[in-house]
């Protein structure tokens, strides 16, 4: 008898875990949300690698009649209660604003300490520039956008010529060549939070963004971050294992343990065999699963409820991986029935969108599924979607297979 077995006597198992995902994930009919903050709050971190992905991403959990690229440009551009961040695993993400001193204190800090030493590591490797000549570029940068108020990279290159200086990276290895300093300096104060990526140049679906100066935010104690990021996630993931938690936040084991020790985190049994998961001490109440009604969606490429886990098994076949990740382990777009993964889904040149089931569902999911090809259609209207990872299945649908 594992160890949560023991304290509380019941297994949270899958169709357990489905349920709450449907509810708290905002993919059940009943449980799409209001506004895209909604959607965020639900799941702490909306994975904007792909710009795409955070609209794509909101458009499957917002209720009807509300305009995905109105409302995500509103929170982001306009009112600014979300914010686009590099966080876990130096991956960017759109955030609550209410949560981005907790991940820059609990994740983004260190990995920018480590992201300037090398940079200045390359510098001193493939050029004569050095930690003053760094300084004075970033003082330059900084002041023009506090001039401007935003400008591009190309922009700023053009008003801080310092930034357009190369250096040999790789120096002495297969990879030697000459690159610009420019994508490097952005990046470090990017993930120092002292600048911020704002409105792309074009569509929704560009990655040439506008560069702003960061509002200031409260530096916290890094455990206290930590211990904050985790209550977050808890509640939208949970229950779900240390190996889960320590994957998705990129942290060592020990910071993963001491935050669930400083919430009180409670054990519980997610299988038979005793594996062992983690819920908030406010939430071991049970979800019946025949609370949730039945439901489907389209979620993209990097959504963050696929991402969400290290262990899929539970809503994922095995032997449907190979279909639908990259190489890199990145998740294309999916198709959801009632809490599990059943296929994947793609948008083909002439806008339509294209789906496969990778398994025996039944009419009632194929019609709620091609009614939510529908919805997703309608709305993306003529934007043309092509995700930045590109897993088998996804391509092999977008040329019309």
């Amino acid at each position: 008898m594992s160890r949560g077995e023991k304290k509380h006597g019941r297994v949270v198992g899958p169709e357990e875990r489905g349920a709450r995902l449907a509810l708290r994930h905002r993919l059940a009919g009943a449980a799409r949300a209001a506004t895209v903050e909604e959607v965020a709050g639900a799941l702490v971190a909306l994975h904007a690698t792909d710009p795409a992905t955070v609209f794509l991403a909101a458009g499957a959990r917002l209720a009807e009649g509300r305009d995905p690229v109105a409302e995500v440009e509103r929170a982001l551009y306009e009112e600014r209660t979300l914010t686009r961040m590099h966080g876990m695993r130096h991956t960017v993400f759109v955030v609550p604003s209410s949560l981005a001193a907790a991940v820059h204190s609990s994740t983004s800090t260190a990995a920018a300490a480590r992201e300037r030493a090398s940079l200045l590591k390359h510098l001193a490797a493939g050029s004569d520039l050095d930690a003053a000549w760094l300084a004075e570029t970033e003082h330059r940068v900084l002041a023009e956008l506090a001039a401007r108020g935003e400008a591009t990279g190309a922009e700023l290159g053009t008003a801080v010529p310092s930034l357009r200086e190369q250096y040999v990276y790789g120096v002495g290895t297969a990879q030697e060549g000459p690159q610009s300093v420019s994508s490097r300096v952005l990046r470090v104060l990017g993930m120092e939070g002292r600048i911020a990526r704002g409105r792309p140049q074009g569509s929704w679906t560009s990655s040439r963004f506008r560069w702003a100066l960061t509002p200031p935010h409260d530096e916290l104690p890094p455990a206290e971050a930590q211990s904050e990021l985790v209550r977050h996630w808890l509640a939208a993931y949970g229950p779900a294992t240390e190996a889960d938690l320590k994957w998705w936040t990129g942290w060592k084991v020990t910071d993963v343990r001491r935050a669930l020790t400083a919430l009180g985190a409670e054990p519980v049994a997610l299988d038979e065999a005793g594996t062992v998961g983690h819920l908030l001490p406010d939430d071991l109440d049970p979800v019946r699963p025949d609370a949730v009604g039945p439901w489907a969606a389209l979620l993209p490429a990097l959504d963050p409820t696929p991402m969400g886990w290290q262990s899929r098994d539970w809503y994922l076949d095995p032997a449907h991986r190979p279909a639908l990740f990259d190489r890199s382990g990145n998740i294309g777009p999916t198709v959801w029935w009632n809490g599990r993964i059943v296929g994947g889904w793609a948008q083909r040149p002439d806008g339509g969108i294209a789906h496969r089931f990778l398994t025996d569902v039944g009419a009632d999911a194929v019609r709620a599924v091609e009614a939510e090809a529908a919805r997703l259609a309608a709305w993306v209207g003529e934007v043309r979607i092509t995700p930045r990872f590109r897993t088998p299945l996804e391509r092999e649908l977008a040329a019309g297979g």
